[in-house]
This record gives structure tokens, sequence and C-alpha cells, in this order.
């Protein structure tokens, strides 16, 4: 079902490899060109703000595409007809992205800007398709998630668009969040451990399919998923996202000398799951999950001031900058001089293992090399014998 063609997506990610070889000093730049040279590969945007640009005009590209259509279509239309061309030109812009999207990937474009525009395309169509046709304007968007969910993860599946994995993620969450809502004051109770029970199963089952991963060039978009989950699996029992919600959801006034029930879970869960997520991180050597622990260990004290304000807002600002400076340079100081394991050295590479297989990939690739395969040989080999090789006495 993958457009692109798989030898070039494996091809993009040897290449990505030597880029960080080269960076990490490995390889010579040089080296670096005859890698690139030698596998043929996509037209890629690396850059950013160079990829927004092309994004923006592929926006403006593929709007402008619209425009035609539709003005052609009023143009013809009258009555009950206009009516209906309204209600599926959304289906119509949906189709021009598709074919936008294919005829780019066939001329090699991949991560360019230009395709981002028309696959992003095809998901805001979607959705709006749906609530044209349904008309669901003021009921709950359950049925508007699932198409998005759907049409999402068969974008990426499709195009291995990186940000429709992210859509994915966002709207199977409202999937869950809707139908639970949908069920009742039972659905409102019981969602902050449906969506804890939800990230955690999803964590474990994207971190498993890391580990087994045999085709390369899905790792992104799994690393992302991983990364999300770890992200709702905090906020899901957070203490503020849950009070908070129980009195839009339930209606709940919480009037002072009272609190939210299973108050004390909810506290506990906020102020310890950042610290796992620290021990383990570090445990693990896992750079996401170390950004992640910081940003959730920083929500938690903004949880906790938001109910339980001691200083003023400068004075605990001043206060956690100086702490933070101060473990930050004594970290520095106990870190500096190590050579392995935890330390303040720069990395030459980000992943050992991926130095490891990009150089026996990169060579090979490169020179043509195949793997050693073992064969039967009625000749005996090695230590002198007829057919030569060894050290031995005999001739």
């Amino acid at each position: 079902m993958i457009v692109h063609d798989k030898n070039l997506l494996n091809n993009l990610a040897l290449i990505e490899q030597a880029d960080s070889l080269e960076s990490a000093g490995f390889i010579s730049k040089e080296q670096k060109k005859i890698i690139k040279k030698e596998l043929p590969s996509f037209k890629v945007q690396n850059n950013i703000l160079v990829r927004l640009g092309f994004f923006l005009l592929g926006s403006f590209l593929y709007s402008s595409i619209c425009g035609t259509v539709s003005m052609i279509g009023l143009a013809g239309s009258t009555g009950s007809s206009e009516k209906f061309f309204f209600s599926i030109c959304c289906i119509i812009f949906g189709g021009v992205g598709i074919a936008g999207a294919e005829m780019l990937a066939k001329n090699k474009y991949y991560r360019h800007g230009l395709d981002d525009a028309f696959i992003l395309g095809i998901i805001l169509n979607a959705g709006g398709a749906y609530m044209i046709l349904t008309e669901s304007y003021n009921s709950i968007p359950l049925g508007l998630a699932v198409v998005v969910a759907v049409t999402s993860f068969l974008v990426y599946y499709r195009y291995l668009h990186l940000m429709s994995i992210l859509v994915f993620c966002l709207a199977s969450t409202a999937v869950l969040f809707f139908a639970l809502y949908e069920i009742g004051d039972i659905g409102k109770t019981i969602m902050p451990f449906a969506v804890m029970l939800f990230s955690g199963g999803f964590y474990f089952f994207t971190k498993k399919k890391i580990k087994n991963l045999t085709e390369i060039y899905h790792y992104n978009a799994f690393v992302l998923a991983n990364s999300f989950c770890l992200v709702l699996f905090y906020l899901s029992c957070n203490y503020l996202v849950v009070r908070e919600l129980s009195a839009e959801l339930l209606s709940v006034d919480i009037k002072p000398g009272q609190d939210i029930p299973f108050a004390y879970f909810f506290y506990a869960f906020t102020c310890i799951v950042p610290v796992l997520y620290l021990v383990q991180a570090i445990k693990t050597k896992d750079r996401i999950m170390l950004w992640i622990s910081f940003a959730t260990i920083a929500f938690t004290v903004f949880t906790i001031r938001f109910y339980y304000s001691v200083l003023p807002a400068e004075a605990a600002l001043t206060i956690g900058g100086l702490v933070m400076f101060g473990l930050a340079y004594v970290s520095i100081q106990k870190l500096k001089n190590k050579e392995s394991g935890l330390t303040f050295k720069p990395d030459r590479i980000h992943h050992s293992n991926t130095f490891l297989n990009a150089e026996t990939l990169i060579v090979a690739s490169t020179l043509g090399l195949k793997p050693e395969i073992k064969t039967n040989s009625p000749m005996e080999f090695g230590d002198g014998g007829f057919s030569g090789g060894g050290s031995g006495g005999s001739y």
C-alpha cells in the first residue's frame, strides 16, 4: 500500500545515518558525498524553514486548484443543484489532494513541503465532508473523530507522512473521550482511568513494535506515537486536568474545604509519574523521555502552584530559576569529566547501535558488498593443506 519505493526509503535511512556519522566525526565529508552519490533517494527538504515555505506554496497551489473547481461548479449550478454541489465540495477537494499527493510521490517528493500541503488537505477535507454530509455542526463530534482517525491512519500508511500519525493519535484520543462522554455520568467519571489504561497499553504496544521493527522507515512514526503516549498518560490523571474537567463535564462545584473524589490518588500520580519518567530516562538513556520528564515536572510545579500559591509569581520564578541554575551547575561539575555513562560531554552520535548498523550498511551499499554466505565445500581449508591459506607444517 505504500506509494514510495521501499529501496529509496531504505536509501534515505542510510543517508540520514551517514549525515549523523559525518556530524559525529566518524566519516569525512568526501565519504558522505560518495555515499549520497551511490544511493539514489528522494527530493527531501531537511531545512524546516525552507520546508515551511514549500508548504505555504503547496497550500496556495492546492487552494487555487480547489477555487478553480468551485468556480466551475458554481457557474453551472442553480437552486437545488448548488446546494448539492456544496454538500460534495469537500469530497472533490479531497480527491484533488489525493491526486496531488500521488503525483508528487511518483516524482519522488517526500518530506519536502509541497507534499505536506496536499496530504494534510486530504485529512482536512475528509473531516469537512463528514460534517457537511451529516450536518452535525452542533452535535458531539464522535463521528468526526472516527473519520479523521481512520483517514489519518490510511494517509500515513500510504504516504508515510509523520504529521498524520500525530493527527491519528489526537483523533484516537478524541474518539475515546467522546465515546465515554456519550455514555453519561459513568463514562465521565471513569474517563481519567480509561484514558490512563488506553495510553499505557498503547505505549507498551508501540514500545514492542520499536524493539521488533524490521522496516526502518516506520521508526519515526512509532517513536512519535510512543512519546505521545507518555504525555497522554501523565495528563490523564494530572490533578489540575482532572479537577477542571470534573467541573466542566460533571458540573461539580468544589467548595472551600472540599476536594474531588480520589483526590489523594491524583495528587500522588501528579507528583510520582514525572519522577518515574526521569529515573527511567536516565536508566535507559532515553533522551526523548528525559525531555518529557522535564516538561511534566514543570507542569507538576504549575499544578501545585495553581491551587496553593505561597509566594508571589515573580518571587517564585526567581527562586525557581536560582534553584535550577544551581542544580545545573552542580550537575555539570559532577559530570563534565566522566567519559562513559551519564556525562556532560557532547554525544558524538545518539545511538551506538545506529553507528554499528549504519557502518555496515553504508559500506555494503557503497562498495557493492554482499553478506557472506556459508557453503558446504568438499575441500578442507586452512592449516596448510591442499587448499592453502594455513601455516601448518604439511605441504
